[in-house]
């Protein structure tokens, strides 16, 4: 998990050592977990603000870091004996 932050003094930044002091969200270390949070203003309700142009930019290149995991799938069904 990854933690964002709102902070005072420097608006929204993702924070890797989750110390930073306020308001706080969590988002899976996978690039699509970043994107779906971004277009559906997941960050924005959590956070309680409204992201700027700015910062949505920078979650954007932060995101492109991380890895893409594959999607999860069902557990196949047991076969009969």
């Amino acid at each position: 998990m990854v933690r964002i932050v709102r902070t005072r003094e420097h608006g929204v930044l993702v924070d890797p050592t989750g110390k930073l002091a306020g308001r706080g969200a969590y988002l899976c270390a996978d690039q699509a977990c970043w994107t779906k949070a971004l277009k559906i203003g997941a960050l924005n309700r959590a956070l309680k603000t409204t992201l700027t142009e700015d910062e949505v930019a920078a979650l954007r290149v932060y995101a492109g870091s991380l890895p893409e995991l594959p999607a999860e799938q069902d557990e196949p069904e047991p076969a009969d004996a």
